[in-house]
């Protein structure tokens, strides 16, 4: 990964198929495979002129419990990760444990109607988490406008350009006014 020019690589704890931590039907692989997943990245980071951030993800929270999951993200962290993840702890409290008992860079995920309790960045900090990520919020944000214009419009097609941008703002973002400067580059006529 880092010889294809990749900053980071996630390496998780999870039998295949992974499934989203804070669903049902996930399990992961016992601790000492799981050690030694985040210690073969770790050492071919080390080992190599590579630059490349290893971040540990662990599961147990929801399989083993969060003492098992407290102790795998401690050997990741003997093992050489830069960044340990306990997917989906259930309160303040056992996030306030993970972070304190769990040494180096953490990352929490923060997922509305999730597992773990939605906090302010603020809030986050002071706990200790370093990276917050919010991996279904503008799916989810979008999933909803579009459900609400779809209502409008079954309705009897009301208005909905409170929902959308305006049509040179849409060129903009998907990118047909850099098309359309490519295309003025390259014209033979």
């Amino acid at each position: 990964f880092a010889q294809a020019g990749m900053a980071g690589i996630m390496i998780e704890d999870q039998v295949a198929p992974k499934w989203c931590g804070h669903t049902k039907g996930k399990a992961v692989v016992p601790r000492a495979e799981a050690i030694a997943r985040v210690r073969a990245a770790c050492d071919a980071r080390d080992e190599g002129p590579w630059d490349i951030c290893i971040m540990a993800r662990t599961d147990a929270r929801a399989t083993e419990g969060l003492e098992e999951a407290l102790e795998r993200c401690r050997a990741f962290v003997e093992a050489g990760a830069d960044i340990t993840f306990l997917e989906a702890p259930l309160s303040e409290t056992e996030m306030e444990r993970y972070c304190r008992e769990v040494p180096g860079y953490k990352l929490v995920n923060m997922l509305p109607s999730g597992k773990t309790p939605m906090l302010s960045h603020q809030r986050l900090n002071e706990m200790g988490f370093t990276i917050a990520a919010y991996p279904l919020t503008l799916l989810s944000a979008g999933l909803k406008a579009q459900e609400a214009a779809l209502l409008r419009l079954k309705a009897g097609g009301a208005d909905t350009s409170d929902l959308e941008l305006d049509f040179e703002k849409l060129k903009d973002v998907v990118g047909f006014n850099d098309y359309y400067s490519e295309e003025d580059r390259y014209k033979t006529v």
